[in-house]
């Protein structure tokens, strides 16, 4: 018999043989546990980069199961949008017929991986039968009121000649192909995700095992802020303007106002102050920087001929349009404290007109003098009036009072989260569900006609004129009204891909229904998901829009729960050569050439060996060799040994640990300390270390071959000691190593699969080590290591420490003045 595992001979036959290991009956499932891998883009190609979730995913599924769950593992695909859309159009195919080729080779991939899901629940965002339910969906929001159509300067990304929400814009740059974004006005389509703003935040605290910098991210983006609004009126207008502050006790060093291009008064102060034609080139310049250089880099203003008057003390104050303001924060309007915020203070540095710098808070301890730069620290009050001499935190509390009082301001919240765009000028999506009547306005189309069909018989092309190709199928527009009955256009912009993937693990659960989106009555019972796995590059778009969309339909008595997913893990990324792997960087590493050389087993094993999880990882091409030679390792512990396990279904006498020599008992322990090892990294805290836990069986199985170098395994307590170790190792590791470990099992008489065992607990009595390292010093310093005995008393320890070889060495002929003893961990000696 071969002395290496015979991959190619047996991996499909155990792939063949799992199709069904996942099929999970809701009806009847009494111990549930969804385990969900996000859900992916069908792009072609994985690379092992991509392999690291979906193996995760896998093994964690199978050791579920072998802790007795019922486990619910469906996959289906993120399938329409740009990426599947401009693929498309570069490879001069339909759209739909290149996703349906490329959903069968990941499929693929996924089946040599050995990756294995519920494909009877298998759904595609890109088939009618799905896409009608999420039309369902934006017609339940519009219905509320949650979905609407205005005019708004968008994203504008040329390249891929669609509209993009904030969140898609990275650095100025569209996130897809790193064209630079401009502005542009459409009537587009918004869902209020902002009137969900309190709630989204509130709920982030009961999301206990989601990672902590996820939970920050989603804060950050929806960035509440407690404040007050001011009223600042504009001379000569009888206008007011409206300014959202959180820092009202600066309102004395208030010296400009400073106002985004978009701002609607930005025309009227140009007009008023007779500067129309040289503010409208300075808004023109703006608005075609990146909006990175506007609000980071530029300090630009133009003087738009107007004052305002500030409230504290009707001091006459000149008002600016800015690069650095932007209309989607507050209110399009910010107070210019050039002495208290370090922006404003190299602004009015810049500025040819002579802005003054006027200090209202002041450190205790002393007088700074003039300052060089902004003073951005708490203080005492100052040039504040009657706040002089307060804290500036009380000074904050008592000018609001006044100043709510006298009607100048009031007290508000303001978020950075806008509502979300779902509008895309694109052909590869699913059609907004919304018809136009000349006499009946605008209207949903009505439920019982969904879907909404994509046509196929319209040239994809974008058009780059702000138009759906949509736009170009006349077949398509024209429609009947459904109020009047009369003549009507279709919306021709498709919905926002994140729509698609808001709602899906929602129907894997009644993944055929026909009537509804899914089974409420079935959906509460299984949800919310047990284990959500995905990167953290959706931290702020997919889960933030799922959780949206779930608190909607808890609100509309659908769900009985408020959060989609109990538990998040994110893995971290693979990288090579020190970067992302990407065919644009040519550092891609297919995983078809490894498993193919060295077997499936061997990729997973290296995949989860690489580093934890949860962090960015260097791909070693030499090391996966490392994981092969373990694989090896493991199969001759049964090829070299098959004369007595063949058909032995790993039977063996009652072992007594106590009756054992200390060889045999040393072994015993180790096994029940890799039991341990595994629980504590797979089955506690959602860690989900199974590099520690791979590398505990690898000291396992060095157990083994040491206890065999002595003692023969044929016969006796020895045998019967080999096998049992053997079997828990095969246990342990076949959640990683799936092929070899069922391999060894059939081999050895066992019928059913390795998966209806249940992951062994380990004898506690041997958990316990019989020694420890203890750590000699010499003046603090460490000098030697040794191990000793765990019930080693002090003056015991102290003889081992002066009479190690090393010790004695470095101490010489200096005298010890003192001995300081530490019980279980060290000793220190003094000279």
């Amino acid at each position: 018999m071969s002395d290496h595992f015979p991959f190619k001979e047996c991996e499909d036959k155990w792939r063949d043989r799992w199709e069904t290991l996942f099929r999970c009956d809701l009806e009847t499932a009494e111990n549930l546990y969804y385990c969900l891998m996000m859900f992916p883009y069908p792009s072609g190609n994985l690379h092992v980069g991509h392999g690291r979730n979906y193996i995760i995913g896998d093994a964690l599924a199978r050791i579920k199961m072998m802790e007795g769950y019922d486990v619910l593992a469906p996959m289906g695909w993120d399938s329409f949008g740009l990426p599947a859309e401009n693929a498309a159009i570069k490879n001069n195919i339909d759209p739909a017929e290149w996703t349906e080729r490329n959903i069968a080779q990941m499929k693929k991939q996924f089946y040599q991986w050995g990756v294995i899901y519920d494909w009877s629940r298998e759904i595609a965002s890109c088939q009618p039968e799905y896409y009608k339910w999420t039309q369902y969906l934006f017609i339940q929001l519009y219905e509320a009121g949650l979905a609407y159509r205005e005019e708004s300067a968008v994203n504008w990304c040329p390249s891929c000649k669609t509209v993009l929400a904030n969140e898609q814009v990275v650095g100025g740059e569209c996130e897809r192909c790193g064209e630079e974004v401009s502005d542009k006005k459409l009537k587009q389509w918004f869902f209020r995700i902002t009137d969900y703003a309190d709630r989204l935040i509130e709920d982030l605290s009961i999301l206990e095992n989601w990672p902590r910098r996820v939970i920050t991210m989603q804060k950050n983006w929806i960035g509440r802020s407690e404040g007050v609004e001011i009223k600042f009126s504009v001379e000569g207008t009888g206008e007011e303007m409206g300014c959202f502050t959180t820092r009202i006790d600066t309102i004395y060093g208030v010296t400009f106002l400073a106002v985004a291009a978009e701002h609607p008064f930005a025309e009227k102060l140009l007009k008023k102050g007779g500067r129309e034609k040289e503010g409208a080139r300075f808004i023109s310049r703006l608005k075609a920087l990146q909006r990175e250089d506007r609000t980071e880099k530029n300090k630009d203003g133009f003087f738009t001929g107007c004052y305002a008057v500030n409230p504290a003390d009707n001091r006459r104050i000149p008002v600016f349009i800015t690069g650095y303001v932007l209309m989607e924060y507050g209110t399009g309007l910010v107070m210019g404290v050039p002495a208290h915020d370090q922006r404003d203070f190299e602004f009015v540095r810049e500025m040819e007109m002579d802005i003054p710098v006027i200090q209202v808070i002041k450190p205790e301890s002393s007088d700074p003098g003039p300052l060089e730069e902004a003073y951005v620290e708490n203080g005492i009050m100052a040039n504040s009036g009657k706040y002089d001499g307060l804290s500036n935190l009380e000074a904050m509390e008592r000018i609001t009072e006044d100043f709510v009082e006298d009607g100048i301001a009031e007290r508000t919240v303001n978020y950075k989260l806008r509502d979300w765009l779902i509008s895309r000028q694109r052909y590869w999506g699913a059609p907004i569900p919304v018809v136009y009547c000349d006499k009946c306005g605008v209207n949903p189309v009505r439920k019982e006609e969904l879907p909404v069909l994509l046509p196929e018989d319209v040239d994809f092309i974008p058009t780059g004129d702000g138009k759906s190709p949509l736009a170009k199928s006349e077949s398509f527009i024209s429609t009947e009204c459904p109020v009047c009955g009369g003549p009507a256009r279709r919306e021709t912009d498709t919905m926002d891909t994140f729509v698609d993937s808001s709602w899906y693990f929602l129907r894997y659960i009644s993944a055929h229904e026909e009537d509804k989106p899914f089974d409420p009555e079935l959906v509460n019972r299984c949800m919310p998901v047990d284990q959500y796995i995905g990167g953290v590059e959706h931290a702020i778009l997919h889960l933030l829009y799922s959780r949206f969309i779930v608190k909607f339909l808890y609100d509309q008595g659908d769900l009985d729960f408020r959060e989609p997913f109990k538990n998040l893990f994110t893995q971290g990324m693979i990288t090579r050569n020190g970067a992302k792997m990407s065919k644009s960087a040519g550092n891609v590493v297919n995983p078809r050439e490894l498993i193919e050389r060295f077997g499936a087993d061997t990729v997973r094993i290296y995949t989860l060996f690489i580093g934890p999880p949860e962090k960015d990882a260097e791909w070693n091409d030499r090391a996966v060799e490392g994981a092969y030679r373990f694989v090896n390792r493991v199969w001759r512990l049964y090829s070299q040994n098959s004369s007595f396990l063949d058909g032995s279904r790993f039977e063996t006498g009652k072992l007594d640990p106590e009756s054992m020599n200390d060889d045999q008992v040393g072994l015993y322990s180790k096994v029940q300390k890799s039991i341990d090892k595994v629980r504590e990294d797979l089955l506690t805290g959602g860690s989900f270390h199974f590099n520690t836990t791979i590398s505990a069986l690898m000291e396992l199985t060095n157990e083994i071959y040491s206890f065999l170098l002595e003692y023969s395994p044929e016969e006796g307590v020895n045998r019967d000691l080999f096998i049992y170790a053997l079997d828990n190792l095969v246990l342990l590791l076949s959640p990683i190593a799936p092929h070899m470990c069922e391999e060894i099992r059939e081999r050895c008489g066992f019928n059913e699969t390795v998966f209806s065992r249940t992951i062994p607990k380990p004898d506690e009595d041997y958990l316990r080590s019989e020694t420890f390292t203890l750590v000699i010093q010499v003046n603090g310093k460490v000098r030697a290591r040794v191990e000793a005995d765990l019930d080693s008393e002090r003056d015991e320890l102290e003889k081992i420490a002066l009479e190690n070889e090393r010790v004695r060495e470095f101490i010489g002929e200096r005298d010890i003045k003192k001995v300081i003893v530490v019980p279980g961990k060290l000793v220190n000696l003094v000279v």
